[in-house]
């Protein structure tokens, strides 16, 4: 597979491109310079202490009042519309959650544009969702969101959390799914009853470079959406917490330490949906991010939270930032093939590949082979792997990279294929052989295999077995770092993989599954 500059943007397509595209939206470099780690260094010994104190203080000071506003109600007397005396609480939780966020540097708060009334907008879709310091504008509204079901057990937290009567939903429960669409429909449709419900669309958190796809369960209902987009206007992003790069106290220990944090959130004008939006959510999503991306000057993607796990997945081989395995996920599923459900038909196109052998196919031959129509879809897919544009690709770096996809965490019985489909007499495989399996297996146009081969063959036959292979990955469980990475990567990455295992708390994907805007055409290549 091809990487070359001009592809390497994961933010290119959907709209016009606003300056260079950056390499993932997935991750986030932090680099200091010798005066401001010495800066941070000396707020670490003074500021640091003193506004993690004051802002876990004021945390501590808004739980009895959620607690006692909460005390003595079942779930669904919560759910009914504010009473007086809870609009009282709502004032003075307000006041304490504004003076935690001023203890931790948030001096004051930028807002733009006038928010709606619930009965002219019941959905507030804010984007783009890069940190847990995107709770600012649900602090400041309490409006009630969409929340992990895990996230009510939280300690203080969570006691906060079920005060603004959120709509809780299980990702491993799809009728739990199913129900929070239909609580998120009856609430939007309650002609201003019910507080305004605040939902982060995109899923999960990027680093704000593009906006990613939206989910359509926020769209579902059909009623009026606001617009609210956040932007860090920071010299230095301490901010961004995503899924590589650094960590959830990293992230909170260097933003205390800055001396300020600004921030600003702008509410755009309502979004009435038309007869066809009400009646396709997705066209509906994408229009909207559409209008917020103008908002905030930035292109929008196709990438989605199915996305982060393929990046974050804990194999062997850890996918690079500029990896155009992304793209071919979503070409993937752009072309009507579910992850999820292509184990069962792998061994099919393995065993076709091998039938094959070194022969290369043209489009016309590779739409055979998938049985599927040719397609700007699948013409894209196709150049992925024309390397040489010479309108022929190997059939066999197609069926690595699949496995990729969908056994993101199995590193070892990708490889295992790939040996299978490249092995020759003795069922052994060259250096070059393994330079293609590796490279196709991580995305990336280059790779320099040739310590990691000769650490393997340690008998200098000059090709290898997958039992050999496989000996050497048991008894060097981090191979890819000792060898692969710290040539080819570690210099220019920097990253550091956040250990999450899972979206932080406001950004749950509740949406049922679905397909995407297939209409709207593809990027063409990323060579």
């Amino acid at each position: 597979m091809k990487l070359s500059s001009r592809g390497r943007g994961c933010c290119a397509g959907g709209s016009r491109e606003r300056g260079p595209p950056p390499r993932s939206p997935f991750v986030h470099q932090l680099r200091f310079s010798p005066l401001e780690k010495a800066k941070i260094a000396f707020m670490t010994l003074t500021l640091f202490p003193i506004r993690l104190f004051f802002a876990a203080f004021m945390m501590l000071l808004a739980w009895p009042f959620a607690f006692i506003a909460s005390m003595g109600s079942d779930e669904q007397e919560l759910e009914k519309p504010l009473s007086w005396w809870r609009k009282i609480v709502d004032i003075l939780l307000k006041a304490i959650m504004r003076m935690m966020w001023l203890a931790g540097g948030f001096h004051w708060i930028n807002v733009k544009g006038r928010r709606a009334l619930p009965a002219e907008a019941a959905i507030l879709t804010v984007a783009p969702h890069s940190s847990y310091f995107d709770a600012i504008p649900v602090t400041m509204t309490f409006a009630s969101i969409v929340m992990k079901a895990e996230s009510k057990d939280i300690p203080v937290w969570g006691t906060l959390i079920k005060y603004i009567r959120p709509v809780f939903v299980s990702r491993s429960d799809q009728d739990s799914r199913r129900k929070t669409v239909e609580e998120i429909k009856r609430r939007a449709q309650s002609n201003g009853k019910w507080p305004q419900i605040m939902i982060f669309p995109e899923g999960t958190c990027t680093n704000r470079s593009c906006l990613i796809t939206f989910k359509p369960g926020a769209f579902i209902p059909g009623v009026p959406v606001q617009p609210v987009v956040l932007r860090y206007p920071n010299k230095l992003d301490t901010i961004t917490w995503t899924w590589q790069g650094p960590g959830a106290f990293e992230i909170l220990w260097l933003t205390l330490c800055q001396i300020h944090n600004s921030v600003e959130i702008e509410f755009l004008p309502v979004y009435t949906p038309s007869e066809e939006e009400r009646k396709n959510p997705v066209l509906y999503a994408n229009n909207v991010r559409r209008v917020m991306a103008e908002a905030l000057g930035v292109s929008v993607t196709d990438y989605t939270f199915e996305d982060c796990q393929l990046a974050l997945a804990e194999g062997q081989l850890r996918l690079p930032s500029d990896t155009c395995l992304l793209e071919f996920a979503k070409l993937v599923r752009s072309l009507g093939l579910k992850p999820e459900t292509l184990e069962d038909d792998l061994d099919k196109y393995a065993a076709s590949a091998m039938k094959m052998k070194k022969e290369k196919v043209d489009l016309k031959e590779f739409s055979a082979y998938l049985e599927f129509p040719v397609s700007q879809t699948l013409e894209s897919m196709f150049a992925l792997f024309d390397e040489k544009e010479d309108g022929v690709i190997d059939i066999r770096e197609f069926v690595i990279a699949l496995s990729v996809v969908c056994k993101p965490s199995k590193t070892l019985e990708t490889i295992q294929l790939a040996f299978q489909l490249y092995q020759s007499e003795g069922r052994t495989v060259t250096e070059e052989d393994l330079a293609c399996i590796l490279k196709t297996a991580m995305g990336v146009s280059q790779i320099d295999v040739t310590h990691l081969f000769r650490a393997v063959d340690e008998e200098e036959k000059g090709k290898i077995t997958y039992d050999d292979f496989y000996t050497f990955a048991v008894l060097h469980p981090h191979f890819a770092e000792e060898y692969l990475y710290a040539d080819q990567m570690g210099a220019e990455s920097g990253l550091e993989t956040s250990s999450l295992s899972a979206p932080n708390g406001i950004c749950t994907d509740f949406s049922p599954d679905s397909s995407g805007d297939r209409r709207k055409p593809l990027q063409k290549k990323l060579n």
